[in-house]
């Protein structure tokens, strides 16, 4: 069994292959990695636990929920402050559209992921609700045309 913050093998292919099957039940986990089932299931606790694994979600499609508009805003702020960010931070929580929120090092200051219907209804959520959140001093948006690599998760070594 490994200590928090030092993973073994085990619990290396545990994340790698939820990472890739959230849903998949622990007996067959196991026999993928190779331990049995009680010890499997300890160390699936434990990595939850001890914040490895955050939770499991559903993937959804997308275009058929006619969501398959994407654009990148890069926003530039009036004020940079701690009280500033944190009032653009809450504002930005409340805005369903935006699938992703990232504060930047660099020539801007946030970038946003945001997910919509169509372009109409993009320019509405940039017009309505990101340019009027605190402190929006000016925004640049990149339209996606073409998904190439899309997928949250990340390859574990």
């Amino acid at each position: 069994m490994s200590l928090e913050g030092n993973l073994d093998r085990y619990d290396h292919e545990i994340l790698k292959v939820l990472s890739q099957e959230g849903r998949l039940p622990v007996t067959e986990l196991a026999q993928r990695i190779g331990l049995s089932k009680s010890p499997c299931q300890v160390r699936l606790r434990r990595l939850q636990a001890e914040g490895y694994i955050l939770g499991f979600k559903a993937i959804l499609n997308s275009a058929k929920l006619e969501m398959a508009q994407v654009a990148f805003v890069e926003v530039k702020l009036t004020d940079t402050t701690e009280p500033a960010l944190s009032a653009f931070n809450v504002a930005v929580q409340g805005i369903p559209e935006v699938e992703q929120c990232h504060l930047i090092a660099g020539a801007f200051d946030y970038l946003i992921k945001i997910r919509t219907k169509d372009m109409r209804t993009f320019r509405e959520v940039l017009g309505q609700a990101i340019s009027t959140m605190p402190n929006v001093g000016s925004t640049s948006t990149h339209v996606s045309m073409q998904s190439v690599k899309d997928d949250e998760l990340f390859e574990v070594v």
